[in-house]
């Protein structure tokens, strides 16, 4: 166990990878390059050479492939992890996820269990190149059926990787892959259930919503607006589906202002969502309009501009200006 060391978030989802498979047989990893080199962030390091090429799979470069023989894999009762090497791959692979893994628990009246974990590195900030800082997440938010979750922290990333694969349903896990070497401690169990929302900082003036790599964007804006004398509450979202609506609400009725922002581009979006949802249920406490931060509605651009394109403290800052406004 290693409960109370503090290290990178890719540290503790390489631990939650172990603890599983050595808690569970039937749990087996699927992914390119994820066997004795441990995958290109190194996530599965030292886990082929602990459980052997039967239980760490080195795939073909086929997502579409992997999905399906993960799905054949959990109807006969194995606890499939796939890794996705980068976002942008996961296209490929997407009519499996949305056709056929989504839907197989309702289709057989959940006499069929489909304990697939997904796992996504997402969003910017690395300086790749195209098809490597995608922010996919409303395409599989937006289907009934997937479990859609994203930790900001080391600990949850180790915890919520552990819940997720002892989920019978099947989950989309993001992991921010800017974070990976962000380091944190993880506790001996965790903080809240897979699918809570949690207040990351308390705050009395305007609600700061976010989820992933984000929260840490959120963190920096409200560290400098307490300096300039405002109170900001940031609230990590971690559950994208479902989404714990009952913190955010409340932390909006108690601000009065909501700033929503993510990296993944604005239009029909989990942001959107969010804003939405809080303008219905906490209208007669907003003080002004749920203000929006996101990419740009374009295709992610060349390294040289991520910059520009992903939302900083400086735009979330702006939109708390707009909010104090009213």
């Amino acid at each position: 166990m290693i409960a109370g060391q503090s290290m990178p978030i890719a540290k503790a989802l390489n631990s939650a990878l172990r603890e599983a498979m050595r808690a569970d047989e039937k749990v087996l990893l699927m992914g390119e390059d994820i066997g004795p080199l441990g995958g290109v962030f190194r996530i599965t390091e030292g886990l082929h050479a602990e459980f052997g090429d039967r239980r760490v799979l080195d795939t073909p470069l086929a997502e579409s492939g992997i999905i399906g023989t993960a799905i054949g894999l959990a109807m006969r009762g194995y606890r499939p992890v796939i890794e996705i090497q980068f976002d942008g791959f996961v296209y490929p692979g997407f009519d499996q996820i949305v056709s056929q893994l989504a839907k197989m628990r309702a289709r057989h009246r959940g006499a069929v269990s489909m304990p697939v974990v997904i796992r996504i590195p997402y969003g910017g900030h690395i300086g790749a190149v195209e098809h490597h800082q995608e922010s996919p997440e409303s395409y599989f938010a937006h289907t009934a059926g997937l479990r859609v979750v994203s930790p900001s922290t080391a600990n949850d990333a180790h915890w919520m990787l552990r819940q997720a694969i002892e989920s019978d349903d099947p989950v989309i896990f993001l992991e921010p892959k800017a974070k990976y070497w962000t380091k944190g401690e993880v506790l001996d169990a965790p903080t809240a259930a897979l699918h809570a929302a949690v207040v990351a900082r308390e705050g009395t003036d305007v609600t700061l919503i976010g989820h992933g790599a984000m929260v840490h964007v959120l963190l920096q804006a409200a560290e400098i607006a307490a300096g300039e004398g405002t109170s900001c509450e940031v609230v990590d979202v971690r559950s994208l589906s479902p989404i714990d609506w009952a913190p955010l609400v409340a932390s909006a009725q108690r601000t009065g202002r909501v700033v929503v922002a993510q990296e993944a581009p604005g239009h029909a979006s989990v942001g959107s969502e969010i804003a939405a949802t809080i303008a219905e249920r906490a209208f007669y406490s907003l003080e002004a309009p749920v203000q929006r931060v996101s990419g740009f509605d374009t295709p992610f651009p060349p390294a040289q501009l991520e910059d520009v394109y992903l939302p900083d403290a400086d735009r979330v800052l702006a939109a708390v200006d707009r909010a104090l406004a009213h």
